[in-house]
């Protein structure tokens, strides 16, 4: 009978490794696409109690911290933010995305999670590096209009596609149920940064941002180049062996994410939101068992700081600091900036 015992707890401990193998495989997924080999570290967990620029309340950190639904986001992201020519030049003339997709996936992904969970200082300045990066990017767009990506109009397009995208995945992906007010303040939140980095007009809520893609629909073209982007993203290798199934998953699970209007654009036709289109019938249904079996959280994280935690500690900031500014307030000079602090090491800390 010991005997028998002790086989089903041998059996249920294996169950449970086996459950944890997924969630360690995506865990190591999320540390190498955040991660920029030799670039110096930003710790999530210090100074203690530091909301960053929104705090562990928000619907930023709601929405950002699933990370599979936010792989999605990213891949729908890229697509919709190419079909702009102004934005696509500038990646075609001034990135080396087509030698190197993941090392700018890989930036792309540190950006976010640094202005989502970072100190408020280290985000900021992240924020301030973007933007001398911006200055030196400018040129000629194959139609021959000028561009420069520090234009605040081509800023704001590509924050809101990019938003846009992470909370259509969220709900698609995680939660359905998701409020429209909810909705509406993840919008509000999020624009901090675009209007940090100089975007101006960012729309705030959801009714805004469809008048927005309505009012820029005309501009968006599907041409040569947004196909040589889909091919990449399609012939990508994964990051690590024995992913592949689940990255092409999560790039179908991207392009079922695009607006009927791109779809059109794109010349895949386009049906009602919500509808199974590009990744066909079992696209959401499979992406939702994936990020469920995954149960990743960016914050969750060794060094990511849970949002119980982070919260706790904000409150006693806060006590202490009744001058501090809310996370939701612009802040008037990023020259404000602290030194940087070189975290512990191993996953407490993610590159600059």
């Amino acid at each position: 009978m010991a005997k028998e015992s002790s086989s089903q707890g041998t059996g249920t401990v294996g169950s449970r490794l086996a459950a944890l193998a997924p969630r360690r495989a995506i865990a190591r997924v999320i540390v190498d696409l955040t991660t920029i080999p030799g670039a110096q570290g930003v710790n999530y967990s210090e100074p203690a109690g530091d909301p960053g620029l929104f705090g562990p309340d928000s619907r930023v950190w709601l929405v950002h911290e699933d990370f599979p639904s936010m792989l999605c986001g990213g891949v729908a992201s890229l697509l919709l933010q190419a079909m702009h020519p102004l934005a696509l030049a500038g990646v075609w003339d001034h990135s080396n995305f087509r030698e190197d997709l993941l090392g700018r996936l890989r930036r792309t992904t540190h950006f976010v999670a640094a202005t989502t969970y970072a100190p408020e200082a280290d985000a900021l300045r992240m924020i301030e590096r973007v933007r001398g990066i911006h200055r030196s990017v400018s040129g000629v767009a194959p139609d021959g209009r000028p561009y420069a990506a520090g234009d605040p109009d081509l800023l704001t397009w590509v924050h809101t596609a990019e938003v846009f995208c992470f909370l259509r995945a969220y709900r698609r992906y995680r939660n359905p149920r998701f409020p429209v007010a909810d909705q509406d303040a993840y919008y509000r939140e999020v624009s901090r940064v675009a209007v940090e980095l100089g975007a101006r007009d960012v729309p705030q809520s959801c009714r805004e941002v469809r008048e927005y893609f309505r009012s820029l629909q005309s501009e968006m073209e599907w041409g040569e180049r947004q196909q040589e982007i889909l091919r990449l993203l399609l012939e990508a290798p994964p990051p690590r062996r024995g992913l592949q199934p689940a990255v092409r998953l999560f790039i179908r699970g991207g392009m079922d994410l695009l607006p009927a209007w791109a779809l059109q654009r794109m010349g895949w036709g386009g049906r009602s939101a919500g509808a199974n289109r590009v990744g066909g019938p079992c696209c959401t249904p499979s992406v939702r068992l994936c990020a469920g079996a995954c149960a990743q959280r960016w914050p969750s994280l060794p060094g990511g700081g849970s949002r119980r935690v982070r919260k706790a500690a904000s409150a006693g900031r806060k006590q202490a600091d009744p001058t501090r500014p809310r996370p939701g307030r612009r802040q008037e000079s990023a020259g404000s900036l602290l030194p940087s602090r070189r975290g512990a090491a191993g996953l407490r800390t993610l590159p600059k």
